[in-house]
This record gives C-alpha cells, sequence and structure tokens, in this order.
C-alpha cells in the first residue's frame, strides 16, 4: 500500500511542481513521479530540519500538508538539476 501512497503523491507534486516551475524540464510520467518522490524527501528533510534543527532523511505523507511540501521541494529539485545540467554541458 505504501508503493501505491508513493506513486500517487509523487504524480500529484512532480506535475504541480512542473505546472508551476517557469520553462521546459522535459521528461515523461516516469520522470515526473520519480521529481515528486524526489521533493517528498528534500521537501520533508527540509521541514524536519526547520522544526527540530536536525538534519534527517524524511519525507511527507499524502496530505494536504505534505503535497506542498512535496511540490516545494520537487521545485528546489528542478532548480538543482538545471544548474547540474547547465553546468555540465558548459
Amino acid at each position: 500500500m505504501n508503493i501505491i501512497v508513493w506513486v500517487v503523491l509523487g504524480l500529484l507534486a512532480g506535475a504541480i511542481a512542473k505546472a508551476i516551475y517557469p520553462g521546459y524540464q522535459g521528461g515523461g510520467i516516469l520522470s515526473t513521479m520519480v521529481l515528486g518522490i524526489v521533493g517528498a524527501f528534500i521537501g520533508g528533510s527540509l521541514l524536519t530540519l526547520l522544526q527540530t534543527g536536525t538534519l534527517q532523511l524524511t519525507a511527507t505523507g499524502l496530505s494536504v500538508t505534505g503535497i506542498l511540501v512535496a511540490v516545494l521541494g520537487a521545485i528546489i529539485a528542478i532548480y538543482l538539476w538545471g544548474l547540474l545540467r547547465r553546468s555540465s554541458n558548459a
């Protein structure tokens, strides 16, 4: 059951982040899902850092707050991916 929740969260967060972030990101449904799942880990870890002051690898759940945190994390992941891709082409 957890895998289905991760897939749904990844699709939702990745699709919303790609719609919000300006420019063309490319990729299909699988990359959108992976982007959302990575975003959930980035956002969850940053939220834990802000709340407790410790850096832990945590992820968000399937809730309104979890989706918002995952979208913010996915936007950060898109930005970092763009930086990495740009530096490797130069």
